[in-house]
């Protein structure tokens, strides 16, 4: 059985500055998404029944038609929602401009333990700079969590609950590589994923979605059936930056957006033929955050 797909995922820029250590992104380059595609995709979107797009990267801020994305998807009749990391005095700028037309934004942000893991500086604090900046009604601070400690826990829950925004977390998603290069074997980082979700439930209502998402990691790391994962289940396609259409960034089946839209709408509509893996699930997770937040969780 197919999921209906209802959302898309769009990098509007392929190069993100930031460059994480753990970056699960599946297409880096350095070209921008160009109008005419957009608006053709959001076209092909719309007549599949997508009913909301959700800008991301790289870094959509840097997109230098930013405003237009945001006032062409609505005119699409779409919610608009935002993932960004967005930091600098022009990047926050570029923010504020389409914040009040987008339902809801989300300001990427690293633990401590993950910033050092990572080689970043988004820290939360920064974080909730941006949001205060914005005139978003929904606001979400998305916190990538590794090696958590109590009294940064209790500190982050001050802060959110101070500032009046939602906040959501996820674990950091290490590849083989990655695995490799910080000398840590699959099980190691699987119990450090226990041990911070452990400490965030002294001070946040974490949710039982969450631990379930941690245990399909887990399944997907040593699946037990014979090393059959399961087909992509995910009510959001994906836009790269050249407008190619997939189920999934990491998805091997794709259409162009300057495909003929019966090709499309079939693509969009057939069952996904992509197996789910590690990297693919932590970007649907995080993709859920624009348009669902079942996954909030509030300070204790």
């Amino acid at each position: 059985m197919s999921t209906r797909v209802r959302t898309a995922l769009i990098s509007t820029a392929g190069h993100c500055k930031v460059a994480c250590g753990f970056c699960f992104r599946a297409d880096r380059a350095h070209g921008l998404l160009d109008t005419a595609t957009y608006t053709r995709t959001l076209s092909r979107l719309k007549e599949a029944g997508v009913e909301g797009v959700c800008l991301s990267g790289g870094e959509p801020t840097h997109h230098p038609q930013l405003r237009q994305l945001v006032r062409l998807a609505r005119q699409f009749g779409m919610a608009v929602s935002m993932v960004t990391s967005a930091r600098t005095v022009a990047e926050v700028i570029a923010l504020s401009q389409v914040a009040h037309l987008l339902a809801n934004v989300t300001v990427s942000a690293d633990s401590q333990g993950a910033m050092l893991l990572g080689r970043t500086t988004r820290t939360a604090v920064s974080g909730l700079d941006t949001l205060r900046a914005i005139s978003t009604e929904t606001k979400i601070l998305h916190v990538t969590c590794w090696g958590l400690r109590d009294e940064e826990c209790q500190n982050l829950a001050a802060l959110v609950s101070e500032a009046g925004v939602e906040v959501q977390f996820s674990p950091v998603v290490l590849d083989e590589r990655a695995l490799r290069r910080d000398g840590k074997s699959v099980q190691d980082y699987l119990v450090q994923q226990r041990l911070d979700a452990d400490v965030l439930s002294d001070h946040f209502n974490l949710s039982d979605r969450y631990r379930a998402y941690l245990d399909e990691l887990g399944d997907l790391q040593f699946p037990t059936d014979g090393g059959e994962r399961w087909s992509c289940r995910s009510a959001a396609a994906y836009v790269s930056a050249d407008g190619d259409i997939r189920r999934c960034p990491y998805g091997q089946a794709s259409v162009s957006a300057h495909a003929p839209r019966a090709a499309i709408r079939e693509f969009l509509t057939a069952p996904a033929q992509d197996r789910v893996t590690p990297d693919c699930a932590a970007i649907c997770r995080s993709a859920s955050t624009c348009a669902d937040d079942s996954a909030s969780c509030a300070a204790v």
